[in-house]
């Protein structure tokens, strides 16, 4: 009775495990709103990292965060650290990429876990007074992050932070 308990048990651990591997390679997590300001006003508040203080959704998470700006002063070559508790955690972001219709960052997450994605934004007014935003983050899922994700969503873990900050970007743009 033991032995058939621990076969079965091995069984559906070996499925599990086998399941994981046919995760896909990369996650993607995207969130979207459509801002009434133009997308110069839009641009400047994601494209400058000293004004994510005043809409970043994480930025209030620890009053305490060490922040570091260093590089450009916006646009590409601008560069962010932070180091903050166990919220927070630490890290590096950079500007890689930057057009009034995209701009691209670098993402590196080095504690509680070591990540490196990329994030974007991109701004699109087709024709109208209206900006439409779309934030995405996207990366690399290895075999551990595919397991995890059988348990853990990233999407669900971080969409409600994407969502927060756009609604705060919104809020902020509008004025």
């Amino acid at each position: 009775m033991l032995r058939k308990i621990a076969i079965t048990i091995g069984i559906l651990l070996l499925s599990l495990l086998a399941f994981a591997a046919t995760r896909p390679n990369e996650f993607r997590v995207e969130r979207a709103t459509t801002i009434n300001a133009p997308p110069d006003r839009v641009y400047a508040l994601v494209n400058d990292f000293r004004q994510w203080n005043a809409w970043s959704p994480w930025e209030k998470l620890d009053p305490t965060m060490r922040r570091t700006l260093s590089g450009a002063d916006s646009g590409v070559g601008a560069v962010y650290a932070w180091e903050g508790n166990k919220k927070v955690g630490k890290g590096r972001m950079e500007i890689v990429e930057a057009s009034p219709s995209k701009v691209a960052i670098k993402l590196d997450f080095l504690d509680p876990f070591e990540a490196h994605n990329m994030a974007a934004f991109t701004m699109d007014t087709s024709g109208s007074a209206a900006t439409h935003v779309t934030w995405t983050m996207y990366g690399p899922q290895p075999y551990m992050s595919k397991l995890m994700g059988i348990f853990f969503s990233m999407d669900k873990m971080i969409g409600k932070d994407f969502e927060t900050g756009l609604a705060n970007l919104k809020a902020l743009a509008e004025r």
